[in-house]
């Protein structure tokens, strides 16, 4: 085998020509920034839920109950609304994941970003 079909061999060729990939990014671009904007959307409603709903204008009605010795609405005041929100950033991450190989434009791959 000769030196130039050597090099030619070890290169890896998309699967897809150049501008295959950038037309399919370019369309499912639109779709993609929507999913990512709908997962957005859905955790801040729940975030503003917990962290306004329950630590605010429930906090009377919560307070009858205990969690850990603690009132509950005044537990959700002052630590509850926050361990919600560290949860919620490890759900985005593991969502957007999951929409980022729905649409190929994952980190994982080359031709992948957006």
């Amino acid at each position: 085998m000769s030196e130039q079909a050597y090099d030619q061999a070890s290169e890896n060729p998309s699967s897809h020509d150049h501008n295959d990939q950038k037309t399919l990014t370019e369309k499912n671009t639109a779709d993609y920034w929507q999913a990512n904007l709908r997962l957005l959307a859905k955790l801040l409603v729940v975030w503003f839920a917990v962290s306004f709903g329950c630590g605010i204008l429930l906090v009377d009605w919560l307070d009858q109950f205990t969690f850990f010795g603690f009132k509950l609405g005044f537990w959700f005041a002052q630590q509850g609304a926050i361990y919600v929100f560290v949860a919620l950033i490890f759900i985005y991450a593991w969502r957007i994941q999951i929409i980022e190989r729905q649409f190929g434009v994952d980190d994982d791959t080359e031709e992948g970003s957006v």
